[in-house]
Protein backbone atom coordinates (compact mmCIF):
# COMPACT_ATOMS: atom_id res chain seq x y z
CA UNK A 1 0.00 0.00 0.00
CA UNK A 2 1.08 3.47 -0.80
CA UNK A 3 2.38 5.86 2.31
CA UNK A 4 2.70 8.61 0.71
CA UNK A 5 1.08 11.53 -1.75
CA UNK A 6 2.62 14.12 -2.88
CA UNK A 7 1.27 16.72 -5.44
CA UNK A 8 4.11 17.98 -8.60
CA UNK A 9 3.11 20.86 -11.03
CA UNK A 10 4.65 19.72 -13.76
CA UNK A 11 4.46 23.28 -16.14
CA UNK A 12 4.49 21.42 -19.83
CA UNK A 13 2.33 18.95 -19.18
CA UNK A 14 -0.90 19.83 -21.30
CA UNK A 15 -1.92 16.97 -23.65
CA UNK A 16 -1.92 13.38 -23.58
CA UNK A 17 1.25 12.89 -24.94
CA UNK A 18 2.94 14.38 -22.02
CA UNK A 19 0.25 13.04 -19.41
CA UNK A 20 1.71 9.48 -20.98
CA UNK A 21 5.66 10.43 -20.52
CA UNK A 22 4.65 11.37 -16.72
CA UNK A 23 2.82 7.74 -16.72
CA UNK A 24 5.83 5.81 -18.15
CA UNK A 25 8.34 7.71 -16.48
CA UNK A 26 6.67 6.56 -13.16
CA UNK A 27 5.79 3.20 -13.69
CA UNK A 28 6.64 0.84 -10.96
CA UNK A 29 7.05 3.59 -9.25
CA UNK A 30 3.83 4.50 -8.26
CA UNK A 31 0.78 2.82 -6.49
CA UNK A 32 -1.88 5.46 -8.14
CA UNK A 33 -1.41 8.42 -10.39
CA UNK A 34 -4.19 11.28 -10.22
CA UNK A 35 -3.84 13.93 -13.47
CA UNK A 36 -5.02 17.67 -13.79
CA UNK A 37 -4.31 18.65 -17.07
CA UNK A 38 -5.62 22.23 -16.62
CA UNK A 39 -3.94 22.81 -13.69
CA UNK A 40 -0.64 20.78 -14.84
CA UNK A 41 -0.37 18.67 -11.47
CA UNK A 42 0.02 15.45 -10.90
CA UNK A 43 -0.76 13.27 -7.54
CA UNK A 44 1.30 10.37 -6.92
CA UNK A 45 0.57 7.98 -4.41
CA UNK A 46 3.91 5.62 -3.88
CA UNK A 47 6.30 4.14 -0.75
CA UNK A 48 9.39 5.34 -2.49
CA UNK A 49 10.97 8.47 -1.38
CA UNK A 50 9.14 11.69 -2.55
CA UNK A 51 12.97 12.97 -3.59
CA UNK A 52 12.81 9.38 -6.23
CA UNK A 53 9.65 10.04 -7.59
CA UNK A 54 10.52 14.04 -8.26
CA UNK A 55 13.76 12.90 -10.04
CA UNK A 56 11.80 10.32 -12.22
CA UNK A 57 9.40 13.21 -13.56
CA UNK A 58 12.13 16.47 -13.13
CA UNK A 59 14.44 13.68 -15.99
CA UNK A 60 11.32 14.25 -18.28
CA UNK A 61 12.39 18.20 -18.39
CA UNK A 62 9.08 19.41 -17.95
CA UNK A 63 8.98 20.77 -14.92
CA UNK A 64 8.52 19.18 -11.32
CA UNK A 65 7.57 21.81 -8.79
CA UNK A 66 6.75 19.52 -5.18
CA UNK A 67 3.30 21.56 -3.74
CA UNK A 68 2.90 18.82 -1.32
CA UNK A 69 3.90 15.91 0.39
CA UNK A 70 2.53 14.06 2.92
CA UNK A 71 0.58 10.80 4.90
CA UNK A 72 -1.54 9.10 1.99
CA UNK A 73 -5.49 8.25 3.68
CA UNK A 74 -5.58 5.77 1.15
CA UNK A 75 -5.81 5.07 -2.66
CA UNK A 76 -8.05 7.28 -5.23
CA UNK A 77 -11.91 5.82 -5.73
CA UNK A 78 -11.34 4.19 -9.91
CA UNK A 79 -13.08 6.21 -12.65
CA UNK A 80 -16.31 4.65 -13.89
CA UNK A 81 -15.38 3.93 -17.18
CA UNK A 82 -16.28 1.86 -20.23
CA UNK A 83 -13.46 0.35 -21.49
CA UNK A 84 -14.38 -1.23 -24.95
CA UNK A 85 -16.08 2.12 -25.47
CA UNK A 86 -12.79 4.32 -25.11
CA UNK A 87 -11.12 1.85 -27.05
CA UNK A 88 -13.52 2.30 -30.02
CA UNK A 89 -13.16 5.87 -29.52
CA UNK A 90 -9.60 5.44 -29.71
CA UNK A 91 -9.44 4.03 -32.74
CA UNK A 92 -11.16 6.48 -34.33
CA UNK A 93 -9.58 9.41 -33.01
CA UNK A 94 -6.38 7.48 -34.72
CA UNK A 95 -7.92 6.96 -37.87
CA UNK A 96 -9.74 10.26 -38.02
CA UNK A 97 -6.16 12.12 -37.43
CA UNK A 98 -3.92 9.61 -39.43
CA UNK A 99 -6.20 10.24 -42.70
CA UNK A 100 -6.12 13.73 -42.24
CA UNK A 101 -1.99 13.62 -41.56
CA UNK A 102 -2.15 12.15 -45.19
CA UNK A 103 -4.54 14.67 -46.60
CA UNK A 104 -2.67 17.88 -45.02
CA UNK A 105 0.58 16.42 -46.15
CA UNK A 106 -0.10 15.95 -49.65
CA UNK A 107 -2.46 19.39 -50.10
CA UNK A 108 0.72 21.07 -48.24
CA UNK A 109 2.93 19.39 -50.50
CA UNK A 110 0.67 20.45 -53.41
CA UNK A 111 0.26 24.10 -52.47
CA UNK A 112 3.45 24.59 -51.24
CA UNK A 113 1.87 25.55 -47.47
CA UNK A 114 4.26 25.05 -44.59
CA UNK A 115 1.63 25.70 -42.55
CA UNK A 116 -0.30 22.48 -43.84
CA UNK A 117 2.50 20.29 -43.72
CA UNK A 118 2.59 21.42 -40.21
CA UNK A 119 -0.94 21.00 -39.30
CA UNK A 120 -0.39 17.36 -40.89
CA UNK A 121 2.49 17.20 -38.76
CA UNK A 122 0.51 17.69 -35.94
CA UNK A 123 -2.25 14.91 -36.78
CA UNK A 124 0.53 12.50 -37.36
CA UNK A 125 1.76 13.40 -33.71
CA UNK A 126 -1.94 13.24 -32.20
CA UNK A 127 -2.15 9.56 -34.10
CA UNK A 128 0.87 8.67 -32.73
CA UNK A 129 -0.49 9.11 -29.57
CA UNK A 130 -3.70 7.10 -29.72
CA UNK A 131 -1.37 4.25 -31.59
CA UNK A 132 1.50 4.09 -28.81
CA UNK A 133 -1.58 3.81 -26.19
CA UNK A 134 -3.45 1.29 -27.96
CA UNK A 135 -0.45 -0.86 -28.48
CA UNK A 136 0.73 -0.02 -25.37
CA UNK A 137 -2.61 -2.44 -23.29
CA UNK A 138 -0.99 -5.44 -22.01
CA UNK A 139 2.64 -5.19 -23.03
CA UNK A 140 5.59 -4.54 -20.95
CA UNK A 141 7.17 -1.05 -19.82
CA UNK A 142 10.10 -2.12 -22.04
CA UNK A 143 7.75 -2.51 -25.44
CA UNK A 144 6.26 0.23 -24.09
CA UNK A 145 9.12 2.69 -24.44
CA UNK A 146 10.06 1.23 -27.81
CA UNK A 147 7.41 1.82 -29.19
CA UNK A 148 7.28 5.87 -27.75
CA UNK A 149 10.86 6.26 -29.03
CA UNK A 150 10.15 4.78 -32.48
CA UNK A 151 6.94 7.18 -32.89
CA UNK A 152 9.39 10.13 -31.27
CA UNK A 153 12.00 9.95 -33.93
CA UNK A 154 9.61 9.63 -36.71
CA UNK A 155 7.93 12.70 -35.08
CA UNK A 156 11.47 14.27 -34.76
CA UNK A 157 12.79 13.16 -38.61
CA UNK A 158 9.44 15.07 -40.13
CA UNK A 159 9.87 17.80 -37.83
CA UNK A 160 13.35 17.98 -39.47
CA UNK A 161 12.00 18.03 -42.96
CA UNK A 162 9.84 20.54 -42.38
CA UNK A 163 12.39 23.19 -40.88
CA UNK A 164 14.16 22.16 -44.32
CA UNK A 165 10.93 22.92 -46.40
CA UNK A 166 10.33 26.28 -44.65
CA UNK A 167 13.95 27.57 -45.22
CA UNK A 168 14.09 26.67 -48.50
CA UNK A 169 10.61 28.57 -49.49
CA UNK A 170 12.67 31.16 -47.30
CA UNK A 171 15.59 31.31 -49.75
CA UNK A 172 14.30 30.38 -53.32
CA UNK A 173 10.49 31.81 -52.35
CA UNK A 174 7.06 29.91 -52.98
CA UNK A 175 3.74 29.84 -54.39
CA UNK A 176 1.74 29.73 -51.65
CA UNK A 177 -2.21 28.69 -52.46
CA UNK A 178 -4.20 30.53 -49.92
CA UNK A 179 -7.60 28.95 -51.17
CA UNK A 180 -6.12 25.45 -50.22
CA UNK A 181 -4.47 26.48 -46.74
CA UNK A 182 -8.09 27.96 -45.64
CA UNK A 183 -9.95 24.87 -47.60
CA UNK A 184 -8.20 21.75 -46.42
CA UNK A 185 -7.44 23.59 -42.64
CA UNK A 186 -11.59 23.90 -42.66
CA UNK A 187 -11.86 20.69 -43.17
CA UNK A 188 -9.05 19.71 -40.31
CA UNK A 189 -10.89 21.72 -38.32
CA UNK A 190 -14.43 19.59 -38.98
CA UNK A 191 -12.34 16.73 -38.01
CA UNK A 192 -11.28 17.64 -34.95
CA UNK A 193 -14.17 18.78 -33.73
CA UNK A 194 -15.62 15.00 -35.06
CA UNK A 195 -12.73 14.06 -32.67
CA UNK A 196 -14.17 16.39 -29.64
CA UNK A 197 -17.38 14.61 -30.15
CA UNK A 198 -16.49 11.30 -29.89
CA UNK A 199 -14.62 11.81 -26.52
CA UNK A 200 -17.71 14.38 -25.26
CA UNK A 201 -19.30 11.45 -23.90
CA UNK A 202 -15.56 9.86 -22.23
CA UNK A 203 -14.37 13.25 -21.14
CA UNK A 204 -15.81 12.81 -17.75
CA UNK A 205 -14.28 9.06 -17.73
CA UNK A 206 -10.75 8.45 -17.34
CA UNK A 207 -7.70 10.63 -16.63
CA UNK A 208 -6.26 10.01 -20.42
CA UNK A 209 -9.59 10.76 -21.82
CA UNK A 210 -10.19 13.63 -20.18
CA UNK A 211 -6.54 14.22 -21.80
CA UNK A 212 -7.84 13.36 -25.06
CA UNK A 213 -10.53 16.30 -25.05
CA UNK A 214 -8.17 18.83 -24.35
CA UNK A 215 -5.40 17.71 -26.64
CA UNK A 216 -8.18 17.65 -29.63
CA UNK A 217 -9.58 21.11 -28.44
CA UNK A 218 -6.15 22.58 -28.63
CA UNK A 219 -5.54 21.10 -32.04
CA UNK A 220 -8.64 23.29 -32.96
CA UNK A 221 -7.11 26.21 -32.27
CA UNK A 222 -3.88 25.24 -34.47
CA UNK A 223 -6.53 24.66 -37.50
CA UNK A 224 -7.55 27.90 -37.01
CA UNK A 225 -4.23 30.21 -37.16
CA UNK A 226 -3.28 28.12 -40.07
CA UNK A 227 -6.92 29.69 -41.69
CA UNK A 228 -6.14 32.85 -40.57
CA UNK A 229 -2.50 32.70 -42.24
CA UNK A 230 -3.82 31.46 -45.02
CA UNK A 231 -6.31 34.38 -45.24
CA UNK A 232 -3.34 37.12 -44.34
CA UNK A 233 -1.67 35.21 -47.34
CA UNK A 234 -4.22 36.14 -49.84
CA UNK A 235 -4.63 39.64 -48.63
CA UNK A 236 -1.17 40.07 -48.29
CA UNK A 237 -0.13 38.61 -51.54
CA UNK A 238 3.08 37.61 -49.49
CA UNK A 239 3.86 34.14 -47.55
CA UNK A 240 5.37 34.94 -45.22
CA UNK A 241 2.64 34.28 -42.85
CA UNK A 242 2.42 30.40 -43.98
CA UNK A 243 5.86 30.08 -43.19
CA UNK A 244 5.53 31.48 -39.56
CA UNK A 245 2.35 29.73 -38.51
CA UNK A 246 4.10 26.62 -39.84
CA UNK A 247 7.29 27.23 -37.74
CA UNK A 248 5.51 27.88 -34.49
CA UNK A 249 3.32 24.65 -35.00
CA UNK A 250 6.31 22.32 -36.20
CA UNK A 251 8.46 23.80 -33.10
CA UNK A 252 5.43 22.65 -30.56
CA UNK A 253 5.49 19.33 -32.59
CA UNK A 254 9.14 18.69 -32.56
CA UNK A 255 9.65 19.93 -28.83
CA UNK A 256 7.10 17.09 -27.99
CA UNK A 257 9.27 14.67 -30.03
CA UNK A 258 12.41 15.54 -27.96
CA UNK A 259 10.45 14.83 -24.99
CA UNK A 260 9.41 11.85 -25.91
CA UNK A 261 12.83 10.53 -26.55
CA UNK A 262 14.19 12.18 -23.22
CA UNK A 263 12.16 9.42 -21.13
CA UNK A 264 14.52 6.44 -20.07
CA UNK A 265 13.77 3.24 -18.01
CA UNK A 266 16.06 3.00 -14.58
Amino acid sequence: MASCRSTFRVGDMDCPAEESLVRMALDGHAQALEFDLLARTVSVWHSLPVDDIEACIARLGMGAERLHSGPADGLPAAAATDPVAERRALRWLLAINAVMFVIEGLAGWWAESSGLLADGLDMFADAAVYGVALYAVGRSAALQLRAAHFAGWLQLVLGVGLFGQVIDHVIHGSATVASAMMGVSLLALAANLSCMFLIAGHRNGGAHMKASYIFTANDALANVGVIVAGALVAWLGQPWPDWLIGSLIGAVVVGGAVRILRLRRD
